[in-house]
């Protein structure tokens, strides 16, 4: 009796060590990504030589293709002379502001719906995102066409947004977003030739 009673003690002792070991493994990879600070921040693709892979300007989520046109620095102050906008005013931004044009195609067989697809905040190296600026609503084309219909096949429907981004950040990337297989929305990005 005593045997069977330490055998299972035995037993029940390393399925405890074992989970312990599980979660601090866990814990100490955290800790790494977390410290780095590249937890929040999307991988940046290698080749097997260990290189930087090369720039990503064009992406496919479900039937949406997502196509990189422009991305400009616009610099401190946004007017209507530098957009060739007719709202008379200007907005003015300790960091910078920059545009963004992505062009969006449906490669499927039916209509793409209404907000269906749309691109999202930029991202940094560091991971930090910048959200499209509010305050940028008048200076957009009408209509915008983010988020429009796509039918099939047709030409690339283009997408305006403009982002207050910190002047320190580097290496943007943009959110791009569409339903997938699924029919869950998915995320992807594409680089922005800014530095």
């Amino acid at each position: 009796m005593n045997k069977k009673f330490a055998k299972g003690q035995v037993s029940t002792t390393l399925i405890i060590i074992a989970v312990v070991l599980f979660v601090a493994i866990v814990v100490v990879y955290l800790a790494i990504r977390f410290s780095s600070g590249n937890f929040f921040q999307p991988k940046q693709e290698t080749t097997s030589e260990g290189q930087p892979s090369e720039p990503i300007y064009e992406v496919i989520i479900g039937d949406t293709r997502f196509l990189f046109e422009s991305a400009e620095d616009l610099g401190s102050v946004l007017s209507s002379e530098s957009l060739t906008s007719t709202y008379k005013s200007e907005e003015v931004t300790t960091e910078k502001f920059i545009r963004v044009i992505v062009r969006a195609q449906n490669k499927g067989k039916n209509d793409l719906k209404k907000f269906s697809w749309d691109i999202e905040n930029i991202v940094d190296s560091v991971g930090r995102n910048f959200p499209p600026s509010s305050r940028a609503y008048n200076f957009l084309p009408k209509p915008n066409l983010c988020g429009a219909i796509l039918k099939p096949e047709f030409e690339p429907t283009p997408c305006v947004k403009i982002y207050e981004v910190s002047k320190v950040s580097t290496n943007l990337k943009l959110e791009v977003t569409a339903l997938g297989q699924n029919g869950k929305k998915q995320m992807a990005y594409i680089d922005l030739k800014l530095n």
